[in-house]
């Protein structure tokens, strides 16, 4: 029988099974992925050709929803800014610090459900899960179309944080499943560089809608176009209503179109699904497994790395969130008007986007996160600086536009810290808790920003930028003390190696630009690595075999 015939049977009539092969401890074997049913300890043989063409038909339908859904998500949160220029405030009777507990409400409710997200994202497939948490959402954001008043809107932004407080991990945890370490800086960036687009929009949609008079709906309500159909216009919605009946449509198109797992890709035949768990063995982080395991949580606690990368995530989603909720509010006080003001963040936007696939870009092709993160935060700090400096007033306006512009270089954080926690994080479970605590970071960081920016000190909000200015300088320390660690562990991870008879150094086969596999070749045989260890569901401290990425 013929290789390829043989995997493929193999598949077609597996059942839950774990081969043991040459695996020293059954029990380890018990609670490995579910990728060992069906490779067991066989290795599947694929060329560069079959991982490319793998990779493209995994984009065309994984990371195509994830993009879109997380469009969405951003797209959802971001019409709360321009509500503000059009007068949600006065409108809803806000008072002192009301909009800044109304930004800050959402990344509240996400912050205390974390600890089951991280649980959830384990024991739920995430065909399910997905589409339950955008059903939620979109049904949050609907219903601030009715809302009249500041305490309708606080409960409506309160559902949509905890159904979005997901969102992310999920995000991260499906990327690092279905791709190479070294595919993952750009697919992160795909979907999470859907800010930028959704703030184009957004903008796009509150400059036209702002325009409409109405004397039913509020200016911040922006009733979206009416639509001419055979000579009857045949409804109005506000743009709440728009967005949020666009996700809750979307949800029950993900269940239908996202695979339970690598398995049972319908869009793979039953030979690429191997080829497709086997060209991830590099990875050393698994394909994802049903059991919750405390130990990994452990672990993850006694780790310095942990808190470094929470504390990054803070940081910098301090800033992140300063342009989200006050971005708008900061060009008025420059001295735009509400139209201007929203015509003027589409560049902005625009700028986020290429900031993000330019980090991304620059992150994979030098293989190499730490500094590139750190350089992308230099402009932000410049950024805010001129934010700080130049005095309001028409004569300073271009000075101060291009200060609000550098500050879209931030955007380009938080998809490569996502790339490098997964790509240093292995186990399952280990790796949902890590990325639970990075959304806990975040909306944290999302909590504390907009409350640094105090009513009393607009339209330039001086202290609240000199505090964000110092929160940057921070970040870029931090970063350096992270390399740090990381070079720490590997060194750790070499004297474990030798200890157990392999080599000191290895070639990080899932860094590589194009596909190497463990088969046989000259340097495995040598280095005495195997990736048998891939699918165990081992964390990266437990197994020899990992190398962390810088």
């Amino acid at each position: 029988m013929e290789k390829e015939e043989y995997d493929t049977a193999r598949l077609e009539n597996a059942k839950p099974r774990r081969s043991m092969g040459s695996i020293e401890n059954p029990d380890v074997a018990k609670k490995a992925d579910e990728a060992l049913d069906y490779l067991g300890d066989e290795r599947i043989h694929l060329t560069e050709e079959d991982n490319q063409k793998i990779k493209r038909k995994t984009d065309k339908v994984v990371l195509v929803i994830l993009v879109w859904v997380y469009f969405l998500q951003i797209l959802d949160k971001s019409v709360l800014s321009y509500g503000a220029v059009f007068g949600l405030q006065k409108d809803t009777h806000m008072t002192g610090n009301d909009y800044s507990f109304l930004g800050s409400i959402a990344p509240i409710a996400q912050l205390g459900w974390q600890p089951f997200s991280s649980f959830l994202i384990v024991k739920v497939p995430h065909r399910i899960l997905m589409p339950s948490l955008v059903l939620g959402w979109g049904i949050a954001q609907a219903s601030m179309a009715a809302c009249q008043d500041y305490g309708s809107l606080l409960a409506a932004r309160f559902f949509l944080g905890l159904f979005e407080a997901g969102c992310l991990p999920l995000f991260s945890v499906i990327t690092s499943q279905w791709y190479r370490r070294a595919e993952q800086p750009i697919r992160v960036a795909a979907w999470y560089g859907t800010n930028g687009a959704a703030t184009i929009i957004a903008a796009a949609l509150s400059y036209g809608l702002g325009h409409i008079k109405s004397d039913v709906l509020l200016p911040w309500q922006m009733q979206v176009i009416s639509v001419g159909f055979e000579g009857r216009k045949l409804t109005r919605f506000s743009i709440f209503l728009f967005v949020g009946l666009i996700t809750i449509v979307t949800a029950p198109f993900i269940y239908l179109f996202l695979p339970k797992s690598i398995s049972t890709a319908y869009f793979l035949t039953p030979h690429e699904r191997l080829q497709a768990i086997e060209r991830l063995r590099a990875n050393n982080t698994g394909t994802g497994t049903r059991l919750f395991k405390w130990p990994h949580l452990l672990e993850l606690a006694l780790e310095p790395k942990t808190y470094l990368f929470l504390s990054m995530t803070l940081l910098l989603n301090v800033g992140a969130q300063v342009s989200n909720t006050f971005g708008p509010l900061l060009l008025a006080g420059i001295g735009f008007d509400k139209y201007l003001t929203s015509l003027l963040n589409m560049p902005f936007g625009a700028l986020q986007i290429l900031t993000i696939f330019a980090g991304s870009w620059a992150a994979q092709r030098a293989r190499l996160k730490s500094v590139i993160l750190a350089s992308f935060m230099l402009p932000v700090i410049a950024g805010l600086a001129i934010l700080y400096a130049v005095p309001r007033g028409h004569a300073h306006e271009p000075a101060l536009l291009a200060g609000y512009y550098l500050f879209a270089f931030l955007f380009a954080g938080n998809p490569l810290i996502v790339a490098w926690i997964v790509a240093n994080t292995a186990g399952t479970t280990k790796k949902s808790a890590m990325m639970s605590v990075y959304q806990a970071a975040s909306s944290a960081g999302n909590i504390i920003g907009p409350l640094l920016f105090e009513s009393k000190d607009k339209p330039a909000y001086l202290p609240g930028l000199r505090a964000v200015l110092g929160i940057f300088v921070a970040l870029v320390v931090i970063v350096i003390m992270q390399l740090g660690v990381l070079l720490l562990l590997n060194k750790s991870q070499e004297k474990r190696r030798v200890a157990n008879g392999k080599a000191k150094k290895v070639l990080d086969r899932s860094m590589e630009s194009r596909y190497v596999g463990y088969d046989g070749d000259a340097a495995s045989q040598e280095e005495g690595v195997k990736g048998e260890q891939a699918f165990l569901d081992l964390t990266d401290r437990k197994n020899d075999e990992f190398v962390y990425v810088y």
